[in-house]
């Protein structure tokens, strides 16, 4: 990207405004980053952030919901907002030539949106919906339960879409709270694709010349997690078994996050990945198995997933124990390091094919507080590191896994028998 097709602008109020112009295709995104997702959420009203995220997208400023969804959809237009942990995205993707109608939405929706009663319960019940049908999948509920193991009640330690007695008692006068801390925190405009010369002007139009009390996102700590090793178990009857183990790490931009990202790259992406070639191509164990490491402002989880048969608990919970023990007791070869840079790269580079994965990817970042290059500066230092600089990332933040499973009972005993011989497990009960 040449560096003249990028401006930084500063929106009346102080909300940063990027502006990446790619000619073209004639297509525009647009991307809202606030800091403050699920864990923001305050005691007793977890599922918030995400209740009055799924409410903005019911209406703003003149237009009720059913006039701003024919608004969007008569232009074909795409747009969505969602909390996650660490902010609430608002995102606009549509013609270059319908911007002057629909880029005004964007702070519209977060300076005036309708917080109606009867939208607001059709959005919870949604979500309460959602949370109920989780409840039937032993993979969330795997999932479900390693996060309460790594973050316990702090911050992270709850699904985006809260937890059903909160999200029932949650009212307007709450989301009308939380509606006006919009930007306190910090947040980040960016637009991305062919950008008309009036693109700013038309953000603004909505408002009347009203600015919205905003920051630049500072780069500081957010929530941490438990360094222990710790075991759940949650019986399914089900004819298969699954198994996350996982630690809470650190954040994006911080000190070994790099490497965490290389070793990532060489256990759990493609099928020459390390756990993919050992534990389904050379054992068969695997129905399904991964790794997943999302980006954080807080200590980041680091898991691996296996989904295997109930009868081979114990030698899937052998062999995953294994893996994770060889990432602190070996160094990864010169060849697998390489072929971990290459798939690195490969990932940035297909991240950023669009506008809208583009805009996505610096939104993200410069929420994070960390600089508008983040991206290429990683690449480049990411082709620095060595084996032992994987190996001593590893052996600080990975040494003491927690273990979730999900199946049925005969298959839990075989597996916790074997979590606890190990000594990852440190002696640990459930």
């Amino acid at each position: 990207m040449k560096e003249r097709a990028v401006q930084q602008r500063l929106l009346p109020g102080g909300c940063p405004l990027w502006l990446i112009d790619r000619p073209g295709a004639g297509i525009l995104s647009a991307k809202l980053w606030m800091r403050g997702g699920s864990s923001g959420d305050r005691s007793g009203q977890r599922g918030a952030a995400q209740l009055l995220a799924g409410v903005l997208s019911r209406g703003c400023g003149d237009l009720s919901g059913d006039a701003l969804a024919d608004l969007v959809e008569g232009c074909g237009a795409g747009l969505r907002c969602e909390a996650a942990e660490d902010g609430t995205l608002i995102s606009l993707k549509c013609a270059s030539s319908d911007a002057e109608a629909l880029l005004p939405l964007l702070l519209l929706m977060v300076r005036r949106p309708w917080l109606v009663d009867d939208q607001i319960d059709l959005e919870r019940q949604l979500n309460l919906q959602t949370l109920q049908r989780q409840k039937e999948d032993p993979f969330q509920l795997a999932h479900d339960q390693l996060r309460g193991l790594l973050y316990g009640d702090g911050p992270y330690g709850h699904d985006a879409l809260g937890v059903e007695a909160d999200l029932k008692a949650i009212g307007r006068p709450e989301l009308e709270l939380l509606a006006r801390s919009y930007g306190r925190s910090g947040a980040v405009l960016v637009l991305a694709g062919e950008l008309p010369a009036e693109a700013e002007a038309w953000l603004l139009s909505g408002l009347n010349g009203e600015a919205w009390p905003c920051s630049e996102p500072e780069r500081k700590a957010g929530p941490t997690g438990l360094k222990q090793p710790r075991l759940a178990c949650s019986n399914d009857d089900t004819e298969q078994l699954v198994l996350m183990l996982g630690a809470s790490t650190t954040p994006l931009g911080a000190p070994h996050a790099l490497a965490l990202r290389l070793l990532h790259c060489h256990l759990g992406v493609g099928m020459s990945s390390r756990l993919f070639v050992a534990l389904r191509e050379e054992h068969g164990l695997a129905y399904d198995v991964g790794v997943h490491y999302p980006a954080r402002l807080g200590d980041a989880p680091f898991v691996f997933h296996l989904s295997t048969s109930s009868d081979r608990a114990a030698e899937a919970t052998r062999e995953l124990l294994a893996e994770w023990q060889r990432l602190l007791d070996q160094a990864i070869s010169a060849a697998d390091l390489e072929l971990a840079l290459a798939k690195f790269r490969g990932q940035e580079a297909l991240g950023r094919q669009n506008s809208s994965q583009i805009a996505d990817r610096h939104a993200l970042v410069l929420g994070h507080g960390l600089p508008f290059d983040f991206a290429d500066r990683s690449l480049n230092e990411a082709a620095e590191l060595s084996p032992q600089q994987l190996l001593e990332a590893a052996r600080e933040l990975l040494a003491q896994p927690s273990l979730s499973l999900c199946g049925p009972s005969a298959a839990l005993q075989q597996a916790e028998a074997v979590w606890q011989s190990h000594s990852l497990s440190g002696g640990v009960r459930s």
